[in-house]
């Protein structure tokens, strides 16, 4: 692209640098905070017969404030970590009180979230060696327990969409290593995908997206975020670039000051949620002028050896959530290099919020 395109509403409500910049992509005070006078929905147990593992599996689902067996639901697939189980976001990151808290503000669309054990062997507890061969083999073997046990059982069982576009994955850590893989592997089966704070599991980008042109015709969102102090940040980064250098629409989010741990995953889910199954969108990303591209001249985002690199405040998407701009926009600012043609130097990607 020829011109930086920089909308009114994005230098007026990222103009200032340093904190608004820095904090524009954070999830509000009090977002993960139970509230009383709101509508809650439910979480239940559900146990299906997994022909993968040979023996029946447990997992946790949420259903909205709301949910009627009249309606018809989209599905989030939200996936753990290598030390949890189907309770750990349950635990650790209490997604009903985010999600509840969105459904009150009307931010995002009405969906069922199931949170399955992404460790696919018959003994699936979260004890012992975490890192033992055969249970790392056990979170890949869940990509076949997933797509033809677990998804098969939901909508069976539950009012929803059975469509691609209505379909999406998530993951923190090793779980976010497996949305990947699968719903990249799989795009016949997702349109929404997002890795937070991605494991060594996940594959190399070249294998993630080997048909760059099937992925920027297939994909809804893709969505990749992660610490800038957590020490996986390169696989994110790695993936990031390959996209980039690909021309594969997606959001890159780095946290400021973000490790490994629940502060970042949360505040990927809040966002994320309110990107997905959102139908004005429809393949926004990749068109405009639903999508923007938009970037900033290679002098003025290095590190400070000189070297082109990250600058701490453009390593993040940039955004104003719906509260102060109903129609804002996702932007980041990525590296750029010295003497690459004018077409590869603005590399960042906006993309419109659900109002």
């Amino acid at each position: 692209m020829k011109h930086i395109i920089l909308s009114f509403a994005l230098v007026f409500a990222l103009g200032r640098p340093g904190s608004s910049q820095e904090n524009a992509m954070q999830a509000p005070e009090g977002y993960d905070i139970a509230r009383t006078d709101i509508a809650h929905g439910t979480i239940d147990s559900i146990i299906y017969q997994s022909n993968t593992v040979g023996t029946s599996r447990r997992a946790l689902i949420y259903t909205p404030p709301g949910y009627s067996g009249n309606a018809t639901y989209p599905v989030l697939y939200l996936l753990h970590g290598i030390g949890g189980d189907e309770t750990e976001w349950l635990r650790g990151g209490q997604p009903q009180v985010i999600l509840d808290n969105l459904y009150a503000l009307q931010r995002i669309e009405p969906m069922i979230v199931v949170m399955p054990n992404g460790r696919a062997m018959k003994d699936d507890r979260a004890v012992g060696n975490m890192f033992d061969s055969a249970r790392v083999q056990a979170f890949a073997r869940f990509e076949f327990d997933l797509i033809n046990d677990l998804i098969p059982f939901i909508e069976k069982n539950y009012p929803v969409y059975k469509d691609r576009v209505h379909r999406a994955i998530a993951g923190l850590s090793m779980g976010g290593g497996q949305s990947l893989n699968f719903g990249l592997g799989h795009m016949d089966q997702f349109a929404w995908i997002g890795g937070f704070s991605s494991a060594p599991n996940t594959r190399e980008p070249e294998e993630l997206v080997p048909d760059p042109e099937k992925a920027r015709k297939m994909l809804k969102l893709l969505w990749i975020s992660c610490g800038d102090q957590d020490r996986l940040l390169g696989i994110s980064q790695r993936t990031h670039d390959y996209l980039v250098d690909n021309q594969v629409p997606h959001i890159y989010h780095v946290v400021p000051g973000g490790s490994h741990d629940f502060r970042v995953w949360k505040e990927g889910l809040y966002t994320f949620s309110q990107l997905i199954f959102t139908p004005a969108r429809g393949n926004s990303l990749g068109k405009a002028p639903q999508s923007t591209i938009s970037g900033v001249p290679t002098w003025q985002n290095r590190s400070p050896s000189g070297s082109p690199g990250f600058s701490p405040r453009l390593r993040s998407v940039q955004s104003c959530t719906p509260p102060l701009l109903p129609h804002s926009t996702l932007t980041r600012f990525s590296s750029l290099h010295p003497g690459w043609p004018l077409n590869r130097s603005h590399r960042s990607l906006q993309a419109r919020f659900h109002p």
